[in-house]
């Protein structure tokens, strides 16, 4: 069995995959254990999304987790004097547990992860769809109609369809 790789999720990135109805994919990549931090849970305010990430949680497609540690909740208050509480405890639970992000947050977020895991360990959206592609959870088409479902709720990709970015 290979190793899987654990990926710290924020909420931006689960909200867009609610949106699209396929948390169930995250739960199925090979590669990847998708986590997500209480403080993460708390950002999701909107009731269906609540109830789609607590089943998710008991199909264990996802794994939930509580920040801890003294270097890692030290660094949560650090980035927390320049970030959200979701994205400031995914982070620091990243960068002490060697872990990936999942994130669409742009300026300050991507810049310190960036700077603290490397551009190799940063997990978007678009990202997560296309590792689903490529391990047969996803055709190219079902991919492009998330996108065009996801652009309806105000989330813009910067290519017009999964075949550019897949080489199709």
């Amino acid at each position: 069995m290979s190793v899987r790789r654990i990926v710290v999720t924020d909420s931006n990135v689960l909200i867009n995959i609610i949106h699209a109805n396929r948390l169930d994919f995250l739960g199925k990549l090979p590669e990847y254990e998708f986590v997500v931090l209480e403080e993460v849970v708390e950002e999701i305010s909107v009731q269906e999304q609540k109830t789609a990430l607590e089943q998710a949680f008991e199909r264990q497609q996802l794994k939930r987790e509580i920040l801890s540690g003294i270097p890692a909740l030290t660094l949560y208050a650090e980035l927390r004097q320049s970030m959200g509480k979701g994205e400031a405890a995914s982070l620091a639970m990243a960068v002490h547990s060697g872990s990936f992000i999942a994130c669409d947050e742009k300026k300050v977020f991507l810049r310190e992860a960036r700077k603290r895991l490397g551009a190799n360990c940063i997990l978007t959206t678009p990202g997560i769809i296309v590792l689903a592609i490529r391990a047969g959870l996803l055709t190219v088409d079902q991919a492009d109609t998330i996108k065009a479902h996801l652009e309806t709720k105000r989330f813009k990709m910067t290519f017009s369809s999964f075949k550019d970015v897949i080489g199709v």
